[in-house]
């Protein structure tokens, strides 16, 4: 929850704002501002206020517990300028809350934390426990020194400017082992623990047996991602508390499902029991691993709970996230944060010169030129396979004659792959023409590189018989001059010669340019590969100088109608 504290007017009509927009997210404090910063800062994971800065930081001085405890404060001044993260920017979430408060009032975030600064991400908060140093190892990277990354556990981690070797450490493992002076250990959630029980097995007794077989193994707590067992056994109370007390969910699967995993200690008795011969092993093991304790036995007389602990490789990321086309403000916020995390960035030259001051230090490029985008899919996804947070970058959507789809041919069920929408050349187009997508429409490439013309003209003929708008990608280039030119003559043969035609050349860049034409009128020698080519169906009109198509064609004959 998010406390809302405000002491004038001006304030609580901002105040009053933030709240209308989160409603499920905040609670207005009224009353004495001494006291309603003292609650809010008791009650609540956030607080904004709405004060000058030297009176918050004078109220909350006596409040201060410590960093991993307090909350995140952030201050808006009376005229809603700025949203300054105060306190809590990492582990109390100021910084990000800051910069959502800014998009909702208008206001400029303001985050002085160092590393976010300049553009690193901090250590504390890359979503994984950590143990150490991790503010003289953030010293080091912002000042520059050596600092080297060692990944016993192959984790997909945001970019980070490291070295091979340094007097400074980052070490990535589900070990239990102490950080030296000068070392960071993050914790990836990459141990499973499989458990089974008979029935009433006390929690004290399978925590135990989890916590002794971790502590045997020299592995960490805080790796562990779950706790896994039968759907037999997902309402076991000891289990489920031994789940609560660790903090991990608990994930259960069918006996059919753990049946059929192959494991070292199958046995008799969870068979006639639950219907499958393993439920520890073949629990932590059914979406593979690395089997570091066998099942072993809790200590009781007799005993009632087993378990074992599996290491699941780390899943690498690929992201693949669309551009749009070409201005800055039509990249999507989500797309932005998506080249801030990626620690690989796979893209064409071109592209990649576009967004390259939105990555953050450390990130490893790999850029290539026109015609490579099959190797450009391959290369992603094999990074991605390595455990590396990717994004592989396209213009306009991805999905949209880009890269999504040679990637997601490529890619298996081995990694994550998430998908980053952008605005199309399409639609940044029709936008610039006025509304000439407002009824059916389709998309079709003129490019025969790759699809037969055979094929292509098919669709041509089956969207000009279809009546739809369609808008061609790839028109026209200095070697495939003839196809623009025979793709309008399909269409002439079903439309009138004032059909209107959009042209856009560069749509949303500097050198923009636009026009509206006839389908007669147009000359296809003005046509170039950075144009897209929209064609009205027998319902658009040129009105105002803009292209419209109405949403149904009643409107458009009771207009006719009125004339």
């Amino acid at each position: 929850m998010i406390g809302l504290i405000s002491a004038t007017a001006a304030g609580a009509a901002a105040r009053d704002r933030l709240a209308a927009a989160w409603p499920e997210r905040t609670r207005v404090y009224e009353g004495l501002v001494g006291e309603a910063v003292r609650a809010a800062f008791a009650e609540c994971e956030q607080v904004v206020c709405f004060l000058a800065t030297g009176a918050v930081v004078r109220l909350l001085a006596p409040l201060l517990g410590g960093k991993a405890a307090d909350p995140g404060v952030v201050c808006v001044d009376e005229a809603g300028r700025f949203a300054v993260s105060l306190l809590g920017g990492h582990g109390g979430g100021a910084n990000e809350l800051a910069r959502e408060v800014g998009e909702v009032l208008g206001a400029e975030p303001v985050v002085t934390t160092a590393t976010d600064s300049v553009g690193l991400p901090g250590l504390d908060t890359l979503g994984l426990p950590y143990e150490g140093s991790v503010a003289v190892v953030s010293r080091a990277l912002l000042d520059g020194e050596p600092v080297a990354l060692e990944a016993e556990v192959a984790w997909p981690l945001p970019p980070l400017p490291v070295a091979a070797q340094g007097s400074y450490t980052i070490r990535v493992t589900d070990r239990a082992v102490p950080a030296g002076e000068r070392e960071l250990l993050l914790r990836p959630p990459s141990l499973v623990v499989g458990v089974g029980a008979s029935k009433g097995a006390p929690a004290e007794e399978v925590l135990a047996l989890v916590e002794g077989a971790l502590r045997e193994a020299g592995l960490s707590p805080a790796s562990v991602a779950e706790l896994a067992t039968v759907d037999a056994k997902a309402e076991e109370p000891g289990i489920v508390a031994a789940a609560e007390r660790l903090g991990v969910p608990l994930v259960t699967y069918s006996a059919e499902e753990l049946a059929a995993v192959e494991v070292p200690n199958p046995s008799d008795a969870p068979l006639a029991a639950v219907g499958t011969p393993s439920v520890a092993e073949a629990a932590a093991l059914v979406r593979g691993g690395e089997l570091l304790v066998p099942k072993r036995k809790s200590a009781g007389r007799p005993a009632m709970a087993t378990c074992a602990v599996v290491r699941r490789p780390g899943r690498g990321r690929l992201a693949v996230v669309g551009l749009g086309p070409g201005a800055r403000d039509l990249l999507t916020p989500r797309a932005a944060a998506e080249l801030r995390r990626a620690s690989v960035l796979v893209g064409l030259d071109q592209y990649v010169d576009q967004i390259r001051d939105l990555l953050r230090p450390g990130t490893r490029v790999l850029e290539s030129g026109l015609g490579a985008e099959e190797e450009r899919a391959r290369t992603a996804v094999a990074e991605a396979r390595k455990g590396h947070a990717v994004a592989l970058i396209g213009s306009g959507d991805a999905g949209v004659y880009a890269m999504a789809s040679p990637a997601l041919a490529e890619a298996s069920d081995d990694i994550d792959v998430v998908g980053v929408p952008g605005v199309t050349a399409a639609l940044a187009a029709g936008a610039i023409l006025g509304a000439p997508l407002g009824h059916d429409h389709v998309s079709i490439s003129l490019s025969d590189l790759h699809t037969p013309w055979e094929v292509i003209e098919r669709r041509v003929r089956a969207a000009a018989e279809a009546d739809l708008v369609v808008t061609f990608y790839n028109p026209r280039s200095r070697g495939r001059d003839w196809q623009l030119p025979k793709a309008l003559a399909i269409l002439a043969g079903h439309r009138e010669p004032t059909t209107p035609v959009g042209v856009v050349r560069n749509a949303s860049r500097p050198d923009e340019s636009a026009r509206v034409t006839t389908l007669a009128a147009l000359d296809p020698a003005t046509v170039d590969m950075m144009t897209v080519v929209t064609v009205g169906n027998t319902a658009t009109r040129e009105i105002a100088g803009r292209m419209v198509t109405p949403r149904g064609y009643r409107w458009q004959a009771a207009q006719e109608g009125a004339e």
